[in-house]
């Protein structure tokens, strides 16, 4: 649990330095920023689905994965949790729950975020996490500049996430072999790019009723392998 520790306190200290000095900060230069930011998490997205080698499986976790997504509504539970939270606050206008849900899929869905994760709980090994640390850490500045306080939030959702694939990790030890996660990777490498596309305001996409896409291969694999 020590990577998954590590990382979210460094998304905590990430955003809070953007937030208390994104006054000093000019609006065009945010959204500047924000735009190169999602230009990099689109290539990572590109970069990361390449992984896989089976093609029509990435398909069929996708769809499958959006319907059961969608019939349990995850997105809509996110929101409704973040609105939640942005109502305990009196300032309405610092879009809580937009930083909140965007920041908990960009940092959840990630290949990086399951692949160390699951390396801290069969090994031990905690390199990937501390190196995802760093990226969500500079990640955080930049998008709590333009979103607020919400990115700090969602340090909880990544703790939660990260700790539970680390301790069903240490039971999945023998289902989990570098093919399966190989192909969790290159979905989680589309769940990026769709994010990507979100941040550039080019097509919403409820990425949140997605996510369920990235486990499909683990129980693919063991049923025909």
């Amino acid at each position: 649990m020590l990577g998954t520790i590590v990382n979210s306190l460094a998304i905590v200290v990430g955003g809070l330095t953007g937030f208390f000095f994104k006054n000093i900060i000019p609006a065009r230069l945010s959204d500047s920023m924000l735009k190169a930011s999602a230009m990099a998490v689109l290539l990572v997205g590109i970069k990361l689905s390449l992984v896989g080698e089976n093609l029509t499986l990435l398909i069929v976790s996708l769809i499958l994965g959006t319907l059961i997504g969608e019939l349990v509504n995850i997105e809509g539970k996110l929101d409704k949790l973040g609105k939640f939270v942005e109502s305990k606050f009196k300032n309405k206008d610092s879009n809580i729950t937009q930083g909140f849900v965007s920041c908990t899929l960009i940092y959840c869905v990630g290949s990086m975020a399951i692949v160390g994760s699951i390396q801290s709980g069969l090994t031990g090994n905690h390199e990937i996490l501390f190196s995802k640390a760093v990226l969500d850490g500079i990640i955080s500045i930049t998008m709590a500049v333009t979103m607020g306080i919400g990115v700090v939030l969602s340090s909880v959702s990544v703790f939660i996430y990260q700790g539970s694939i680390t301790m069903l990790a240490q039971f999945l030890q023998s289902v989990l072999s570098d093919v399966v996660v190989s192909e969790m990777t290159a979905i989680g490498g589309v769940l990026i790019m769709a994010i990507a596309l979100n941040f550039l305001e080019i097509k919403r996409i409820k990425v949140g009723n997605m996510i369920p896409a990235v486990f499909i291969p683990i129980i693919y694999f063991m049923i025909f392998k």
